[in-house]
């Protein structure tokens, strides 16, 4: 619940009067401004008017298309990408925000490149040449105001990759087991570089991890349960449920763990367990429809009830253990 409200009721409770009221909520601390706004608030309407002004820039480019030249629409994206990029090597401080800015701007850029000169190139390229040229950005800002996009960037150029290699179809059959399995790599591997132990080099912090495991989990979980429902089932299910299983005792391990990335991937495999018990139960079924329905409606909820027990188990003795050798050190 949240204080203030619970004060108020509080109040009207014992039908205390306007300056009893004020005092109370100053006793609870409602009336206080919450700790460390003064630090982010600033920080945070700088992330947003960066992303605002950088795709206010494209559609004011869109807008404008026929009064605008090409020599005209280059320039204006190279030189916010130019001026962006300069004022985030010069200024520490607006550095993640300007940053954001310039790596919407090389996006476009590339975008307009695209169209213009239909250079014949599949989308998948240039959204991995996008996320090639944001990594220097990335690094320079060591946050995850650019590492969330830059993850989406990657994850989008994954799809796309995969996409062209199955002749422009989304789909999921037997023989396209090593363009997915390729694809999951490259996924996988996105998250490996933004993962803990890689947080030195990246400077990567928790959102940028969980941006690019949700992404990888919902690729591997959506490929695999087409695998499940294909006539026959592919052996894209039973990868994906492997691919799943290895995360998650790798996300488990306390120098990689994070709850939120855990319970993506957890979440992921039950998916993929419960889907495969209801193709299991409904195959050729004939009659007593109720009692699958029941034996479906129990498995998932036991599973469900097993992987909320073990996160939040792993969760406290992870943080039990690091409050030891904290106290220790």
């Amino acid at each position: 619940m949240n204080l203030r409200w619970a004060l108020q009721a509080l109040a009207d409770t014992h039908g205390l009067d306007d300056p009893q009221r004020r005092r109370l909520l100053a006793l609870g601390g409602a009336g206080q401004e919450p700790a460390q706004l003064a630090r982010w608030l600033p920080r945070g309407l700088a992330v947003v008017a960066a992303a605002l002004t950088g795709l206010g820039v494209v559609m004011w480019i869109a807008a404008n298309w026929d009064t605008l030249g090409r020599m005209g629409r280059f320039a204006l994206l190279m030189a916010l990408v130019g001026v962006t990029g300069l004022g985030a090597a010069l200024r520490p401080g607006a550095r993640p925000a300007l940053g954001l800015l310039a790596f919407l701007g090389i996006g476009a850029l590339f975008a307009y490149f695209g169209q213009t000169y239909q250079t014949g190139a599949d989308p998948w390229q240039l959204f991995a040449l996008w996320a090639a040229l944001g990594v220097p950005l990335c690094l320079g800002a060591r946050s995850d105001v650019l590492w969330a996009p830059w993850s989406l960037v990657v994850m989008v150029a994954i799809s796309l990759w995969t996409h062209a290699h199955l002749g422009h179809r989304w789909r999921v059959e037997p023989g396209d087991l090593t363009v997915h399995g390729l694809a999951w790599i490259a996924a996988l591997c996105t998250v490996a570089a933004l993962s803990a132990p890689m947080r030195r080099v990246t400077g990567a912090g928790l959102w940028g991890l969980r941006s690019a495991a949700t992404l990888a989990v919902v690729m591997v979980t959506a490929t695999a349960l087409g695998g499940l429902f294909h006539q026959d089932v592919a052996p894209h299910y039973a990868l994906g449920l492997l691919v799943l299983g290895v995360a998650a005792v790798l996300a488990a391990q306390r120098h990689s763990f994070d709850v939120f990335a855990l319970s993506a991937v957890a979440l992921g495999l039950n998916t993929l367990l419960v889907c495969g018990l209801a193709r299991f139960l409904f195959r050729d079924m004939r009659g007593e429809a109720i009692g699958s329905l029941f034996v479906l409606g129990m498995v998932a909820a036991g599973l469900l009830a097993a992987t909320v027990s073990g996160v939040l188990k792993l969760s406290r003795r992870h943080a039990t253990e690091h409050a030891q050798e904290t106290g220790h050190a």
